[in-house]
């Protein structure tokens, strides 16, 4: 058994501080506090095929949604366009490096090696791949789980596409392009997945490996 997956076997009741090892519930079930009743978890993740329905929708999606024209602004007869993926380097040229290097990592890097890091999990998990190598890349892509997801910050963007095109709709006309309806569309999609997925779940899976 790793040993993080034996210290997250356990956990405090918010309420009266019971310590209770969590057990496998079946969908759908929530488990109570023997002492108090306050509910301590659920199984928010779906199985494995839904998972992986999920992941590979956000991959069809994360393509488009980086190189699509999510605005289009006209303005005195111009017309301009923009994606995801021009926008984050337009914030290099200007000279804002660090900036530049956020909105790259939280747009376009993070959400694609969290997409792919989840979509080697469910594989090497759904495929019954035992080897030691396969064991040890699971377990790593689980270390570095944590990471990924703070790197992903998909939200940010979707605000941002909100109030850039309020601000500049007093003066020009915006069009949100097919760029704009998949970078939501993966944002919705990557959302539900995150949701669905529980870290604790797949180190379980993972001991079930060894």
């Amino acid at each position: 058994m790793h040993e993080n997956a034996a210290e997250n076997s356990i956990t405090l009741c918010r309420s009266c501080d019971l310590a209770i090892r969590k057990r496998a519930l079946p969908s759908g079930v929530r488990a109570l506090c023997p002492r108090c009743s306050t509910a301590l978890y659920d199984t928010p993740y779906c199985s494995v095929n839904g998972m992986l329905a999920l992941c590979i929708t956000a991959l069809v999606f994360y393509f488009p949604a980086n190189f699509l024209p999510v605005l289009e602004i006209h303005f005195l007869g111009s017309i301009r366009t923009t994606t995801v993926f021009q926008g984050a380097f337009a914030v290099f040229d200007q000279g804002y490096w660090l900036v530049g290097l956020a909105v790259l990592t939280a747009a376009v890097v993070g959400p694609g090696l969290l997409l792919l890091s989840i979509l080697a999990q469910i594989l090497i998990v759904k495929w019954g791949l035992n080897s030691v190598f396969w064991r040890k890349s699971l377990k790593q892509l689980l270390k570095f789980h944590g990471a990924l997801s703070q790197l992903s910050m998909l939200e940010i963007y979707v605000i941002s596409f909100l109030v850039s095109s309020f601000q500049l709709s007093d003066f020009s006309d915006i069009y949100f392009g097919m760029g704009t309806f998949c970078f939501t569309m993966l944002f919705l999609v990557t959302l539900f997945l995150q949701r669905e997925y529980h870290l604790e779940h797949m180190w379980t899976l993972l001991e079930g490996h060894c």
